[in-house]
């Protein structure tokens, strides 16, 4: 049986939820991949748990949510970060997790590095590093034989980049369309839905935690234009990063819009779009009914194809375990590559 040592990185909710997931699955994949999973560190921005024999992931689990903080972990609990936590532990692959940051890419972008060079494989839920230099990234993937996976960064539980590599490879894909953010799509619903004003809506979701403290990355359009410019250099071939992109987010939607397009049938939605023309994010008029109809934090896109026609897909667009399980997927697809 082969043994695959885990590192992850970046403790909040969904490394968390990679832990749950984890702890899950790991008799299945032993199971039917025969493989034996082992979380031998995890960090976040302040403490770590390392050690080479292995972590409890109810401990891990436990600890985070009674302290808070990783130096707690009984026997293991350690004050290294970032980089240290790397060179002291044998590791095969790191799972990063760590928050998204479009101004430097970091720590992400230094950690996937660090371990491409070490001849590990990496899996990423963040979308900054792979924002400002995609080809960077992927070409010391390729240059030091690992494998990159990337499939959370992109809607959540929705699959998209894996179907769009694996299940449409015979097909050329020409653009992709659809609502690439939960957060601003739960409050453009609620908004059509009860005809509040944006500032109501935003308020509740900070209180139910869909919307961060800080809502600007949504809202502005910021995590949906991140998301546009991993499709296009991943599906559509495109070399673009983040300043590629023409962003308007939805602070400026009012009630009286809202209401006034519904009267014609219509909602608004913040879109994405990506095509060989350009990378777009704005608000856009889409027919009730249609498969831009969707409620919640959902995501969907629609890729337009050659030979299959438009293929849409739909799924969780947040969640703690639901973006664990697209990090999870990718963890079965390297065992299966090996």
């Amino acid at each position: 049986m082969k043994e695959y040592k885990i590192c992850i990185f970046g403790f909040g909710a969904v490394g968390k939820g990679v832990v749950e997931a984890i702890l899950l699955k790991k008799e299945l994949i032993k199971e039917k991949y025969d493989s034996d999973i082992r979380i031998v560190a995890v960090a976040d921005s302040s403490s770590s748990a390392v050690s080479n024999d292995g972590l409890d992931e109810k401990l891990l689990i436990e600890t985070k949510e009674n302290n808070g903080n990783l130096s707690n972990y009984p026997k293991f609990g350690s004050n290294l970060k970032g980089i240290d936590v790397l060179n002291n532990i044998d590791y095969d692959i790191l799972i990063e997790a760590t928050p998204t940051n479009i101004e430097t890419g970091e720590p992400a972008m230094s950690l996937t590095l660090k371990a491409f060079e070490d001849g590990k494989d990496v899996i990423t839920s963040n979308k900054g590093h792979l924002s400002i230099d995609f080809k960077k990234l992927i070409n010391s993937a390729k240059d030091n034989n690992v494998d990159f996976k990337f499939e959370a960064t992109v809607g959540g539980a929705m699959p998209i980049i894996n179907f769009a590599e694996e299940t449409l490879n015979s097909c050329e894909i020409d653009s992709i369309i659809g609502i690439l953010n939960g957060t601003t799509n739960y409050i453009l619903s609620r908004m059509t839905s009860e005809g509040s004003s944006y500032i109501n809506i935003l308020n509740e979701s900070q209180e139910l935690g869909i919307a961060e403290t800080d809502p600007t990355q949504d809202v502005e359009g910021i995590d949906a234009a991140c998301k546009t410019v991993i499709l296009a250099n991943s599906i559509l071939g495109i070399d673009a990063t983040y300043s590629d992109v023409e962003v308007t987010g939805i602070s400026d939607i009012t009630s009286e819009a809202i209401s006034l397009a519904k009267k014609d049938g219509y909602l608004i939605k913040l879109i994405g779009e990506v095509s060989h023309d350009g990378l777009k994010v704005s608000p856009r008029l889409v027919k009730q009914g249609s498969p831009y109809d969707l409620n919640g934090t959902l995501n969907m896109a629609t890729l337009k194809t050659d030979l299959a026609g438009d293929v849409t897909v739909v799924g969780k667009g947040a969640g703690s375990l639901e973006t664990a399980s697209a990090m999870i997927t990718d963890l079965i697809n390297i065992i299966k590559n090996k």
